[in-house]
């Protein structure tokens, strides 16, 4: 069965260039644009992992819905790697601590985002050793 991977971010573009990644990789991408419709989506969709920026717009931030995803037993166990601009060590401490498994940092590199998925996910499709691109700028 094809991994699933839910990337949680409102802009558009930065959901494009993650999107080619992913599924150049072989898996399939969903997206949502705010955390309510993150929330929508990860009980909807049942990701494999979570890619989540932490500046959502609305009332529920990207560390909100963390701590939600967390706190419900359905998606407790999900992975959910943070990928933002956001700060800097205190936004990767607050994130950890609300739950997520991991924290890039806008622009991610491409090595390190597949690094993740295949930590979460297993090994990557032999389409990973033919980008020449090193960096995603989100």
């Amino acid at each position: 069965m094809t991994k699933r991977i839910l990337y949680i971010e409102d802009n558009q573009a930065n959901m494009v260039l993650v999107k080619r990644i992913v599924e150049a990789d072989g898996y399939q991408f969903f997206t949502a644009g705010d955390g309510p419709s993150g929330w929508e989506a990860v009980l909807n969709v049942q990701p494999d992992l979570i890619l989540m920026d932490l500046m959502l717009p609305g009332d529920m931030s990207g560390l909100d819905l963390t701590r939600r995803l967390k706190e419900h037993p359905a998606t407790a166990e999900i992975p959910i790697v943070a990928l933002t601009a956001f700060g800097g060590n205190e936004a990767e401490e607050a994130a950890l601590a609300a739950g997520c498994a991991a924290f890039l940092h806008k622009p991610a590199d491409i090595r390190q985002v597949r690094a993740v998925f295949r930590h979460y996910l297993g090994p990557l499709l032999p389409s990973d050793q033919k980008s020449g691109v090193s960096q995603i700028y989100l």
